[in-house]
Parts: structure tokens; sequence; C-alpha cells
């Protein structure tokens, strides 16, 4: 495990089942751990000392019960570092599974460093947990950094007592696939020094954001948090909505620090939506003169705080439900914070400022690339890793596959990904070759992670603008240098038309698609359903052509592209006359 800075390693053989005769030695214990007490005060810090003290006085079987129940840690307790007897009496909290025992997460177990406040956080979630705090955990380590980071749960339910109960440690365990090796890590990340509700909390949230160490503040509020609401008010304690809890903020420090220009914040979005950074900076603007908090305030905010946007990539699995015994087992405790992601990351931070030296991560060697122009970045992703998705799962699926990993193990679905990816896609993204291909070589890395069940069905969502987003603009690129349309992008428009055909009538907002008498749900907007519903009873060449000119689902028509109608009639002719399966395994052939 890649567990760090830590005076307690877990020792999954500690944790086995004990003999009779070691459980009669543990009723005992209380009375022991008072000796030991004694012994430690002798002692004090020389911790050398005191495993030898154990198996000297008590022997090798003594050494083992006491392994089982504080596994080490326990030693720490009963031999206080500043000599207060009464921390002997802490104890730990003890889960009982079959006939062995394991410790709950929390600082008895492990050990964690002070750390001056740095970051503040707003939002709790799995993703920020295994992405943001886990890399700020790395360079903490690595002695590059030495943030610690508030955490502010933003929205009034839920609730932080996992987070007190283990004293803000908990274990990121990365599953994947890394440069052709199986990846099974785990770290306890150790650098999240408090957690705040900012509705339960709210004094304390504000004591937190006006700390004279706090520099930068991260976010992933969902795709929906960034948003403007007229009717949010100031003397909310909280405001509602995310950019008005953040502008009141900056307000407080604005009025704590009497507008100094070095108590500025660097704020770090990480929600999915382009141009994070400069839509959080309107809000926050918009929020300033709807609450008439000044043009000074305005200003400082505008010379002082520097508004990034990001692109992130990591799929982020958070608890692990499924495997909860296997995955406590490893450990060899049990952590109820515990959150799985993937071992791939990236994080690209635009700003018009130099921000690297306040929050060096790069220098950590950690996926963290500083720009000022993220789009190169943005493209490669939304153009490989999901175009790879949306122009072959609905094929996947209609060829009789459910999940991502089973179409990365079929030769020709396979193949067909492989030939769109390096083919058609990666020779149309702005930047060296050479990075294009190793993104493409790990995006493959990533599908075939034997850990996530990627469901065709859940990426299938919206597949309509995804095409539009992911799709158009490559079979643009394409069309232009070579002029003709790209053979397998065309395919996929045909395959997509596949997917969205029916034979029913709209139901409560649901389509109904038929995948050789299994029927499956066609999820999109209202207008995108609608028509494929009305398209029931046409022939391939009319629904090709309605589909292919109705410019309010592409911004243009694409009859224009020559060629293209013809060729995605053929490909849905052939799909429903011989499969899906068959027609993939001709292409590829």
């Amino acid at each position: 495990m890649g567990n760090h800075c830590l005076d307690y390693k877990p020792n999954v053989s500690a944790l086995q089942p004990l003999s009779s005769k070691e459980r009669e030695v543990q009723l005992k214990l209380p009375n022991i751990g008072s000796a030991f007490t004694r012994i430690g005060q002798i002692f004090g810090k020389h911790n050398e000392n005191r495993f030898t003290l154990l198996t000297f006085f008590f022997g090798e079987s003594i050494m083992k019960v006491w392994n089982s129940v504080t596994a080490y840690a326990a030693c720490v307790t009963c031999f206080p570092q500043c000599g207060e007897p009464e921390k002997s009496r802490k104890t730990f909290e003890i889960q009982k599974k079959g006939d062995s025992y394991m410790k709950t997460m929390n600082k008895e177990l492990f050990t964690a460093k002070n750390r001056p406040i740095r970051v503040m956080q707003f939002g709790e979630g799995n993703f920020l947990r295994a992405f943001a705090d886990y890399m700020i955990d790395i360079a903490n380590e690595k002695g590059v950094t030495d943030m610690g980071i508030a955490i502010v749960k933003p929205i009034s339910f839920g609730s932080l007592d996992n987070f007190h109960k283990q004293d803000n440690l908990y274990t990121v365990v990365l599953r994947g696939q890394m440069d052709g090796k199986v990846v099974n890590d785990a770290r306890v990340i150790t650098s999240v020094q408090k957690a705040v509700d900012s509705y339960g909390e709210y004094a304390e949230f504000m004591e937190t954001a006006c700390l004279d160490t706090l520099k930068i503040v991260i976010s992933n509020t969902t795709e929906a948090g960034i948003v403007y609401d007229e009717t949010d008010k100031f003397e909310n304690e909280p405001p509602v909505t995310y950019p008005g809890k953040l502008t009141k903020v900056l307000h407080a420090r604005y009025k704590k620090f009497a507008g100094a220009a070095d108590k500025g914040l660097i704020i770090i979005p990480c929600e999915l939506i382009e141009h994070n950074g400069d839509k959080l900076h309107d809000c926050v603007n918009q929020f300033i003169d709807l609450w008439k908090l000044g043009d000074d305030f305005k200003k400082w905010v505008s010379d002082t705080c520097t508004f990034c946007c990001t692109l992130v990539d990591r799929i982020v699995t958070g608890y692990p439900r499924d495997n909860v015994e296997e995955t406590t087992k490893q450990l060899g405790y049990v952590d109820n914070l515990v959150d799985t992601a993937e071992p791939f990351g990236l994080w690209v931070i635009e700003s018009k400022k130099d921000i690297s030296k306040d929050f060096p991560l790069d220098k950590a060697d950690l996926p963290v690339v500083f720009t000022d122009d993220q789009t190169p970045y943005r493209e490669r992703k939304v153009r490989i890793l999901n175009g790879a998705h949306t122009s072959t799962v609905l094929a996947g699926y209609l060829a009789g596959f459910d999940i991502v990993g089973e179409i990365m193990k079929d030769s020709d679905v396979r193949k067909l990904m492989e030939t769109i990816v390096f083919d058609e896609i990666v020779p149309t993204v702005k930047l060296p070759h050479d990075e294009v291909i190793a993104f493409a070589n790990s995006v493959f890395e990533r599908f075939q992670n034997p850990f996530i069940k990627h469901r065709l069905l859940d990426i299938s969502l919206n597949s309509v603008s995804k095409w539009k987003s992911r799709i158009l603009p490559t079979f643009r690129d394409n069309y232009t240098k070579h002029g003709q349309i790209p053979r397998l992008l065309t395919f996929s428009f045909a395959a997509l038309m596949a997917f969205y055909s029916t034979t029913c009538e709209m139901d409560g907002g649901i389509l109904k698609g038929d995948r050789n008498g299994e029927r499956y749900d066609i999820k999109d907007d209202a207008a995108a359903l609608e028509f494929f519903a009305a398209q029931k009873g046409r022939s391939d060449e009319e629904f090709a052509t309605a589909f292919a000119s109705h410019t309010a689902f592409w911004g243009e028509d694409l009859t224009k592209y020559t060629g293209f109608v013809s060729a995605v009639t053929n490909h849905l002719s052939e799909i429903r006359t011989k499969g899906m399966k068959a027609v993939i395994h001709e292409l590829v052939k």
C-alpha cells in the first residue's frame, strides 16, 4: 500500500483470529494497559524500548494480542507523548467480523502532521477527495508544499459525521491499469485539517475564510453549481448558491484585511463546464452588483484574485459498495470514507497569471499542467476519450455487449474503436503527435480497467448532442483535409440512428429501442426523442435525410457533405438486415 508519513502501517497478519489462550489474555488488557502506561511514563518517548518491554515482560503471545487489538498504534496511546495519564484511557473502536477484529480509521490509527490551512475546498464528494486532495497529499509528502485543506460542505443536506469520527482521515484506492500493469494501491490522505458545514457551522466557515494562511479555493459543486440566482441574499448565512458563498468569502477577506493586495485568493473550479473559471468570476461580479458591495471591492476581486479555468480527468468510482469486504481486508482497517478511482489523472489549469509557484503540484511529478490556453488539452480529451465512447458504444450495445470492458475484449468492436481513434481522430488533434498517441494509448488502458463496470446504456445518454460536440468537429476537419467523408465516423452516425430507432410511441417521456427482442430505454432530451418517435415507418433514406438535415441538432445541414446521406443509408440498411455484429466484422476485416 502507498501509506506515507505514518506512525502505523497496517499489519494484516496482526488482525487474524486469536487463540483461546490469547483471548484470555485479551480480557486482562485494561490492567496490562495501566502497567504499560506507567512503563511509558518511565521511558518517555523512547519508542524503540516499548516493543522490547512488551516482549520482555509478557512474551510473544501478548504481542500478538496487543497487535490484534491495537495494531501498534495502541502503544502510542498507552505511552503518552506528554506524560498525560488520561490519554491511556482512550480506546479504539473495534468492529468484529467473525473471529477477527478491525479498527476504524482515526488519528489513533494514523498520525497526521498539522499543516496550515492554505486550501478551502467547496465539496466533500468522491471526486475532489480522490483527485485534488490526493494530489495535494502527495505534494505535501514530497515536501513540495505544506498545504492543509479545509473541506466545506456547500449544501444544506448531508452529514460530515464520518469526517469527524475519522478525524478527517480517509483512504484513496487506485484500481486499474497503468503502463501495462494492473494497479491496486492505497494511500491514506492526511492533509485534510478540518471539515466544516457551511450551514450548521457558519461562524467557523467564515472564520476559516478569513485565515491569514488561506490562498487557494477549489470547488466541485456539479455542473449546476456555478449559477447566478438573483433571489440569493447576502444576509443568508450562508447564501444558497456556490458563487454567492464565494462572494461572501471574498468580501469577508476584503473587510478583514482592509483590502490588502496580498490577501486575494486563487480560485480553481473543477466543475465540468467550459470556461468554468470565467463563468464563476462573472457570477461573483453579478452578486457584487446585486448586493451593492461596491466598486472598490469589485476591483479588489479583479486585481488580487485569480479565477482559473480547468480541465479535470479521472474516473472516480467512490465508495466500493460492490466489494467492501475485499477492500477492507486489503486495507486492514475499516474506512467509511474510502474512495476508489482509476490510476489515470490529468489536471490542466489555465490562468492569466502564473500560479505555479503558489500551487506547485507539477513539481511533485503530478499530472498537473499550467497553461494560458487549455483549448488543445480539452480538445484532445473530448475528441479522443469522449469521441471513442460516442463513436463506438452504441454499435457495441447493438452488437450484444453491455459494458465497456466487454467491447474491449471483442476483437471486432475493439478494432473498430482503435481504427476510429488512430486513423480518423488522432490526426485532427492540434498537439505534438507523440503526446496525442500517448494519450490515446492511455485511454485504451482506461477502457480495459477490470475494476470499473462502465455500462454502455449509461454512456448512451444524450447521444445526439454528444455526437455534435464530440464527433462533428473531427468529422468536419477530416472532410476539409481529405475532401471526402471519414468512413467510420460516418458509420457511427448510422449506428446512432439504429440505436435510436423505435417502433414504440413516446410513453411518459421515455422511448424504447429493441435489441433482439430486448427492450431498452432511449434517453435524450424531449426534442430528440420526439423526432425519433416520428420516424417510425419511414424508409432508411428518408430517415437518414431527415436526421442529417435537422439543423437544430447539428447547427448545420449535414446533407451538404458529399456522399454522406447515401453512406449512412447503406450502413443503416445493412445493420437492419445483417445485424450489427456482422456489419462491424465486415467493416474492420
